[in-house]
């Protein structure tokens, strides 16, 4: 615990909650110090001198409870134990706070300070353990909660390796498409180069396309494996309109349903699915004229239906493509599946919990 660092990310300075309750706090000090004449108004004063400090709680929290214990214990002993304030009992914020955002040391200096305080200010055994197990729950509550988000941030870096995997595999997807496209042409423009110049020409053009694009993906899938920063992507939900852009079978975006408060990892994954299966769709959907991407919120999962109008591909046409998809689902506890349409076109449904 000694050695434990203040966690990572830092704090909020300033949230509007803390700005709420110091002024809820001080019009009630004032309160408390009229309708309690017989409080020392030294009391009444300090308490309401101390409200700001929750302003900082976050950013110094040791220096925050050394200023609330110290103070209060340099009154106790000034003034003879005299009645607390009621609305004294904010303090017991600032324990949950140093065991939340205090580093190893701030806590246990913290902790020695708080029990110090209670110790020399409550005479009655009794009342010195219930006070004593009061702040040191506190203290734990705010320990407890630092934990648990340390273990989520180490789930989400497992998520971020596992999807370094998956983009390698769709790396490996890409090249194989496009260099199997660029082969099959310049199999066929030199299969018609000696009775048609034009066919040839016309399969280099092709082929120099499909290798701008090969390029151009690869460039972009190993520079998110390059920079692990890069792999909690900023697109989510609200930029599917951008699957719109671009060459190829038109595509019709709706949203359905509030889908504003969606974790991260969540609506990442709902624009990466929906990327895929409208690139799926554009590359293997035969005479498609139209995609359809649907994204509606049902409760407390979210469900994405991409469809398209075109010959269901060949089996095998879309290799590793949508098993990473249905890897991806199944890591945020969802399900992802593909299938030909009834009738006609290619169907790809996933179905991901609004918690991650």
């Amino acid at each position: 615990m000694w050695n434990e660092p203040r966690p990572l990310p830092p704090p909020p300075t300033r949230v509007w909650r803390d700005l709420a309750l110091i002024g809820l706090l001080a019009p009630a000090v004032v309160l408390e110090g009229v309708l309690r004449p017989e409080l020392p108004r030294p009391v009444v004063a300090l308490t309401l001198a101390l409200v700001p400090a929750l302003w900082w709680r976050r950013a110094h929290p040791l220096l925050v409870v050394v200023l609330a214990f110290g103070g209060t214990l340099v009154a106790d002993l000034l003034m003879g134990r005299p009645d607390d304030t009621y609305t004294a009992a904010f303090l017991l914020i600032l324990p949950y706070t140093l065991g939340r955002w205090g580093s190893g040391r701030e806590i246990l200096a913290g902790a020695a300070l708080m029990a110090g305080n209670v110790v020399l200010s409550v005479q009655a055994p009794g009342d010195l353990v219930g006070a004593l197990a009061v702040v040191s729950i506190a203290l734990l509550a705010g320990i407890a909660v630092r934990f648990r988000v340390r273990v989520q941030q180490r789930d989400r870096e497992q998520v971020k390796l596992l999807e370094r995997e998956r983009l390698a595999r769709d790396l490996h997807d890409t090249v194989a498409h496009h260099v199997s496209a660029m082969a099959i042409r310049a199999q066929a423009g030199l299969a018609r180069a000696e009775k048609d110049p034009g066919a040839a020409v016309e399969a280099l053009k092709v082929i120099e396309a499909e290798a701008s694009r090969a390029l151009a993906e690869m460039r972009t899938m190993v520079r998110v494996l390059r920079h692990p920063a890069d792999l909690d992507p900023a697109r989510g939900v609200a930029d599917l309109p951008e699957l719109q852009k671009g060459s190829g079978v038109p595509v019709d975006v709706e949203v359905a349903g509030d889908l504003g408060s969606l974790p991260p990892p969540t609506d990442a994954a709902i624009f990466r699915l929906a990327q895929e299966s409208v690139t799926n769709a554009r590359r293997h959907a035969r005479h498609a004229t139209r995609i359809h991407v649907l994204v509606a919120a049902d409760g407390d999962r979210v469900r994405l239906r991409v469809t398209d109008d075109g010959e269901a591909p060949v089996p095998g046409a879309t290799g590793y493509g949508l098993l990473g998809m249905a890897e991806r689902a199944t890591l945020l506890g969802g399900t992802c599946e593909a299938g030909p349409a009834p009738g006609r076109g290619w169907t790809v449904t996933a179905v991901l919990p609004r918690t991650a």
